[in-house]
């Protein structure tokens, strides 16, 4: 692809030039970043049972110690792991009274408190914090298929008080009952997370959801998300307002593979609802951090070079403040597999991220102040915040004659003297977007901070 092809071009007569430090410590405060990159997948067995290593220090790849779910960057808590979260198994038994309106909201948050404390001990927590709740859904028309069972107990349970209600009666209450329940569930439990460790990143895992899978049966697809959808994810501006981090998915099914266009599609109208929504909080909006995968999903087959221009390069374009690569335990099943992940972060993975990742903190010191990330103008442009090969390379420092020993794997250089005085490139197609506390076309001017709100 033109926009990324040639940018590992050979090396001249070149000027070291770092532009950020590798992040192998938290970040102080992740959203006052351009962007960043997060590995979460649980591949420590790699290096303790194969002895190959994963060093994703040297990529501004941000990981917990021994590469595991849970940590000091990063928690994400499954739906045992967080307090009483109700649900039925996939034979419909009742876990914790089976639908929201069936549980103790009390009894799950004092748990979920002792749960939090547990796996984020520090309470000066400034990582992502993840819930990951996936058996039923807030709104109760987008419980279809297998999720009908919440449909059905919330019935039975109207129909057990009122018994000689008509059913229309009996589904409006049941709808009333469960929807209530289940904000109450997810809206409290992030306020219990933001209470107990303030400094985290707090969001349930795939919303904003934008529902456009059409791109499977429809040779015209556009990738925006079908009206009805966006209708329905304005009924949860609750949750983005409850919310410190937005963290919709731009996973790739194999259907997809090859098919570059859908591909773009797909991801960009995914991450604009998850903009979309951020916008409808006025008062500290979330950050929005999409979760993506390095393989197409259920497979390990790598994403190509197109494929990470699509997702991770448009999530940057359009302002998110940083992407989740998420991994399974596939990641780790044995030498072969450690080993092929290794290679592609190794060559393909790791050299687009130093690209983006610098590419993001150039436009934010030219064109924010560097209070601020840059986004698209037009969010259907095809402006990428890539590095310049006409000004920049990126080399292995291994092949750096008489250069360091120790260091980053990687080193971002300058060209001598090339585009001195040349206007930045990312001036026309993006725009700022201001970190808290900042405002102006190019983040210039503080936000008074005003004690009476």
């Amino acid at each position: 692809m033109d926009t990324v092809g040639h940018w590992t071009c050979s090396l001249v007569f070149i000027l070291t030039f770092m532009i950020c430090p590798v992040l192998v410590q938290p970040i102080k405060s992740l959203p006052l970043v351009p962007f960043f990159t997060v590995w979460n997948a649980p591949t420590e067995r790699c290096g303790t049972r194969y002895g190959i290593d994963l060093d994703l220090s040297v990529f501004d790849i941000i990981y917990n110690q021994n590469q595991t779910f849970v940590g000091s960057n990063v928690t994400i808590f499954y739906s045992d792991q967080l307090g009483l979260y109700p649900h039925y198994t996939q034979q419909n038994e009742s876990v914790h009274g089976g639908v929201p309106q069936n549980c103790s909201l009390r009894a799950h948050l004092l748990q979920a408190d002792s749960d939090i404390r547990k796996a984020i001990p520090e309470r000066t927590f400034q990582g992502l914090a993840v819930v990951d709740w996936e058996s039923w859904r807030p709104l109760w028309e987008r419980n279809w298929a297998s999720k009908e069972v919440y449909w059905q107990g919330s019935r039975e349970l109207v129909r057990a008080k009122h018994p000689h209600w008509p059913p229309k009666q009996v589904e409006a209450q049941a709808i009333k009952d469960f929807e209530g329940a289940a904000r109450a569930f997810m809206e409290e439990t992030l306020l219990l997370g933001r209470a107990e460790r303030p400094g985290g990143l707090w969001g349930f895992y795939g919303f904003p959801c934008c529902y456009n899978y059409q791109y499977k049966k429809n040779e015209t697809y556009t990738g925006e998300c079908p009206p009805l959808e966006v209708k329905r994810n304005n009924k949860l501006t609750w949750l983005w307002n409850a919310s410190t981090a937005l963290y919709p998915d731009i996973y790739l099914d194999l259907g997809l593979r090859g098919r570059d266009r859908e591909i773009l599609l797909y991801t960009r109208h995914r991450v604009l609802e998850g903009m979309r929504a951020r916008e409808q909080v006025t008062l500290s909006p979330p950050s929005v951090i999409p979760y993506a995968r390095i393989v197409y999903t259920y497979t390990l087959e790598f994403l190509s070079q197109d494929d990470l221009v699509h997702t991770i390069g448009e999530s940057v374009a359009l302002g998110a403040a940083g992407v989740v690569l998420w991994g399974d335990s596939l990641y780790a099943r044995s030498k072969s597999t450690c080993k092929a992940v290794k290679d592609y972060l190794d060559t393909t993975l790791g050299q687009y991220i130093v690209n983006v990742t610098e590419a993001a903190f150039l436009c934010s010191k030219a064109l924010c102040s560097s209070r601020g990330r840059c986004a698209r103008r037009d969010p259907g442009s095809v402006a990428y915040l890539h590095l310049d090969p006409t000004l920049w390379v990126i080399i292995p420092r291994a092949e750096l004659p008489g250069g360091p020993t120790e260091g980053p794997s990687y080193v971002v250089q300058r060209r001598a003297r090339s585009g001195m005085g040349k206007r930045s490139s990312f001036t026309g197609p993006f725009k700022c977007q201001c970190f808290p506390g900042w405002k102006g076309d190019h983040c210039e001017n503080p936000i008074p901070f005003n004690n009476s709100t």
